[in-house]
């Protein structure tokens, strides 16, 4: 593993690590990703609206425009794993990402104005800003094991998920005003602007990046150890096995959530999305309780917990019915529970892989997993589309609530268990596990 920063030693006055609101490069790390995901969340609804206001885009228009942005994860997720256990240097690579994908977004306000937009020119922009996400996950991962002390990475892998969670619950209002008073194309600058000030604090990061690197051995074969050490690590097999059910299931679900809501329950508009919103609210409020339940119970015993909660989104919705009010109240409950455990496990999970996985692995092993439990969404949304419209609606969320059972034996049959002791004072991770191989887990 790499050597943490200067910043990240012991404090003179209590002995243990300086706390990461007074690390400067942690907070340069946090903030890179705050203002990028809030700006993601700004053209998740620009660019499809440029596209339906500005283009006149047909539904398969539409449809190829959202496709563009995770396709990605198949194309370049396994092989951006092997690149970055390949460099020692990822921070560069990162910030490179960045302004790329600033650039990218920056063209469609001067295409529209040049009068060249299209739908192609914006799938293009789609996909290019794809590609820089997967490869800056790809090298997030393992350059964070540079700027944070090992005791600190749950805490710190908390605080990037509180941005996420915020990033969900204010980025579509901030979208829908900017396009309300900008129009959607000039809105999409907002994201740029973003990207470019995220890369501005990465390159202000000061932290030595040092670390291992894997020797080269060639694209497929780096890839496949990759994947070897994933499927026969029994730890990290189950915290990918567990990602990729919730994830198809969630796809399915999702698939047919606002039919549902709206034509089934007969909700408004703006109650389905004020019902969607709970689940950024459980988000942040699992950002903060997750380092706190690691130090207390260990990681290994919160993601054996965190599993329990995650069939309750899938019963909540299906068993959903009543007033109005009541629906919402419903849908909003559940949603906070499912956000709470989500963001929970996914720390954990995050902070297990750093700790079981080799560094020379840990890029590659953290890619399969992303390319393993993002590209069951895209099946998963279809499988959801093919069963709602042969057995219905609600019947289709009862067969995802069952089926979401699976998630608990996945993990609670697996090492994990067996590992499951509390965190000794003052740490924030469970004892070890014994390494078989590396493997790895992510949103």
């Amino acid at each position: 593993m790499s050597i943490p920063s200067v910043e990240t030693s012991a404090s003179p006055e209590s002995g243990g690590p300086v706390p990461l609101r007074r690390q400067r490069d942690y907070r340069l790390l946090w903030s890179a990703r705050a203002v990028s995901e809030t700006g993601s969340e700004v053209a998740r609804l620009a660019l499809p609206l440029t596209a339906a206001t500005v283009l006149a885009a047909s539904p398969i228009e539409m449809g190829l425009l959202t496709a563009a942005s995770t396709v990605p994860f198949l194309l370049v997720g396994l092989p951006s794993g092997a690149l970055a256990d390949r460099v020692i240097r990822r921070r560069p690579v990162m910030a490179t990402c960045e302004v790329a994908a600033g650039l990218a977004v920056l063209s469609v306000p001067a295409a529209w104005l040049g009068g060249l937009l299209s739908i192609p020119w914006l799938i293009a922009v789609a996909l290019t800003v794809g590609v820089c996400t997967v490869l800056f996950r790809s090298f997030n991962l393992p350059h964070l094991t540079s700027v944070v002390a090992p005791s600190q990475r749950t805490a710190a892998l908390a605080g990037f998920q509180s941005v996420f969670a915020i990033a969900q619950m204010c980025g579509p209002s901030l979208g829908g005003l900017l396009v309300a008073l900008l129009t959607a194309p000039v809105a999409v600058v907002v994201n740029a602007v973003t990207f470019l000030a995220s890369a501005l604090c990465l390159r202000g990061i000061r932290a030595p990046e040092h670390g291992t690197r894997s020797r080269r051995r060639g694209m497929l074969r780096e890839i496949g150890e990759g994947m070897s050490a994933l499927v026969r690590h029994g730890t990290l097999r189950a915290l990918c096995a567990t990602g990729m059910i919730v994830n198809l299931l969630g796809a399915a679900q999702l698939a047919l959530f606002v039919l549902f809501a709206v034509r089934v329950l007969g909700l408004p508009g703006a109650l389905v999305g004020v019902a969607a919103t709970g689940f950024g609210v459980g988000g942040l409020l699992g950002a903060v309780l997750a380092p706190r339940l690691a130090r207390r119970f260990g990681e290994n015993r919160v993601l054996l917990g965190s599993v329990l909660f995650f069939p309750v989104g899938f019963v909540a919705t299906a068993a959903a019915g009543g007033p109005v009010w009541l629906v919402v109240c419903q849908l909003g409950a559940a949603e906070v529970v499912t956000g709470v455990a989500i963001v929970c496990y996914s720390v954990c999970a995050s902070s297990v892989t750093m700790r079981e996985a080799p560094a020379e692995l840990l890029g590659r092993v953290n890619a399969t997993i992303g390319f393993a439990t993002q590209g069951v969404m895209a099946p998963g949304s279809m499988l959801g589309g093919l069963l709602g419209a042969s057995i219905g609606l609600r019947p289709t969320l009862w067969v995802c609530s069952i089926a979401a059972l699976l998630v608990i034996p996945c993990l609670w049959l697996s090492p994990i268990r067996r590992g499951a002791r509390p965190a000794a004072a003052g740490s924030t991770s469970a004892a070890p596990l014994p390494r078989s191989a590396p493997a790895a887990a992510r949103r």
